[in-house]
C-alpha cells in the first residue's frame, strides 16, 4: 500500500543533509577539518593509553609495595604474636616465681618470728634456770654449813653465784648482785665456831686416850733408867745399868703415894679398858653433837669427859696434861652464835623469779 503525502509532511521543512552530501556540497576546505580532528583524537587516545599504562604500572608497583608491606606486616604480626606469647610465658613464669618468692618470704618471716620468740623464750628460760640453779646451790650450801658448822660453803656458793650473775649481764639481776655482796660482808663479819678445827682436835683426843696413863699405873718417870754418862764404856757402863735395873725392880715392889680418889686406885685392868672406851664414847658424842649443831649436848659430853680425865688419869703425866689442855681448848672455842643465813639473797632470787 502506497502512502501519500499529507499536508503536514508537505508543510514540514526539509532536514539537514547527510554528511556525505554536506561534504560534497562543502568542498575541499570542509574535508580537512575532520582529518585534523581524527589526528587530535588519535593523539588524545594514545596519550590516554600511555597514561593508562603508566597508571597501570604505578598501580602494579603500589600493589607490589602493598603486598610486601602486607607480608612484612604479617611477619611482624607473627613475630609480635611470638614475642607476646614469650612475654605471656615470661609473665606467667615471673608470676609463679613471685608467688614462690612471696611464699618463701612469708615462710622466712614466720621462721624469723618463731626464732625471735624462741630466743626470747630461751633468754627467759636461761634467766629462770640461772635463778633456780643459784637458789638450789645456796640452799645446799646452807645445809652444808649447818652440818659442818663452817661458813666456807656459803662463801663459795655466794662467790660462784656472783660470777654467774655477772656473766649473764641482765639488768634485772642487779639487785641480786647487791644482795649477794651484802650477805658476803655479813658472813665474813660473823663470829662462828671453827667446827672443822674442833673436829680435828676431838679426833686427836680420841687417839690419845689409849696412851694416857691411869692413876694406879706406875710412873714412867720413876721407872726410867739412868743413861750412861758420856765417855763411859765397858764394865763401868754395864755395872751402872745393872744397878739402875736393880733399883727400878726394888721400887716396883713397894710404892707409896697419895691418892685423892680411892676408886681410881682400885680399878682392875678390865675396868680400865671400859673406862678408856667410855671416855672415847663421850668424846664421840661431843663430836656428833658438834656436827648436829647441838652445842649444849656437846658441852655436857665434854664436861663429863674432862671430869673423867681429871679423876682417873695421872695428872702428873705429860700426856695427860696435853690431853687436858686440848680438851679445855675445845670447850673454850665452842661458841653459841648461830650461823649466818643468806635470807636477803634468797629474797632477791624470789623477786627475780617472779619477774619483778
Amino acid at each position: 500500500m502506497s502512502s501519500e503525502p499529507t499536508p503536514e509532511s508537505l508543510a514540514q521543512p526539509a532536514g539537514p543533509a547527510s554528511p556525505s552530501a554536506a561534504a560534497a556540497t562543502a568542498g575541499p576546505g570542509a574535508a580537512a577539518v575532520p582529518r585534523t580532528l581524527v589526528i587530535v583524537l588519535g593523539l588524545i587516545g594514545a596519550l590516554a593509553l600511555g597514561l593508562s599504562g603508566l597508571l597501570w604500572q604505578k598501580l602494579s608497583t603500589i600493589q607490589e609495595h602493598l603486598a610486601r608491606q602486607s607480608a612484612d606486616s604479617l611477619a611482624q604480626a607473627a613475630e609480635a604474636r611470638a614475642m607476646a606469647k614469650q612475654a605471656q610465658d615470661l609473665a606467667r613464669e615471673t608470676a609463679a616465681r613471685l608467688a614462690v618468692s612471696e611464699a618463701r618470704v612469708s615462710e622466712v618471716a614466720l621462721q624469723r618470728g618463731q626464732l625471735e620468740e624462741l630466743m626470747q623464750s630461751l633468754s627467759r628460760s636461761r634467766d629462770e634456770n640461772l635463778v633456780v640453779d643459784i637458789e638450789s646451790a645456796l640452799r645446799l650450801a646452807q645445809q652444808q654449813a649447818q652440818l659442818t658448822g663452817s661458813v666456807e660453803p656459803l662463801l663459795a656458793a655466794l662467790k660462784t653465784a656472783d660470777q654467774r650473775v655477772a656473766r649473764a649481764a641482765q639488768p634485772r639481776l642487779t639487785p641480786l648482785q647487791r644482795a649477794i655482796a651484802r650477805d658476803v660482808d655479813r658472813i665474813k663479819a660473823a663470829s662462828v665456831t671453827d667446827t672443822p678445827g674442833l673436829l680435828v682436835k676431838l679426833d686427836e683426843l680420841m687417839r690419845q686416850v689409849d696412851e694416857l696413863p691411869l692413876v694406879n699405873a706406875l710412873s714412867t718417870a720413876q721407872a726410867a733408867a739412868a743413861d750412861p754418862a758420856p765417855g763411859q764404856s765397858g764394865a763401868a757402863t754395864w755395872w751402872r745399868q745393872a744397878l739402875g735395873r736393880l733399883r727400878d725392880e726394888a721400887r716396883k715392889l713397894v710404892r707409896v703415894s697419895r691418892i685423892e680418889q680411892p676408886e681410881a686406885a682400885l680399878l682392875s685392868p678390865e675396868q680400865s679398858f671400859f673406862l678408856r672406851e667410855n671416855l672415847k664414847l663421850k668424846l664421840l658424842n661431843a663430836r656428833l653433837g658438834l656436827l648436829a649443831r647441838q652445842l649444849e649436848s656437846a658441852r655436857s659430853d665434854l664436861a663429863s669427859a674432862s671430869a673423867s680425865l681429871n679423876k682417873y688419869f695421872d695428872p702428873a703425866s705429860r700426856k695427860t696434861q696435853i690431853a687436858a689442855g686440848l680438851l679445855q681448848q675445845v670447850q673454850g672455842q665452842m661458841k653459841s652464835a648461830e650461823l649466818p643465813r643468806v635470807d636477803e639473797t634468797l629474797a632477791a632470787l624470789a623477786t627475780a623469779a617472779a619477774g619483778r
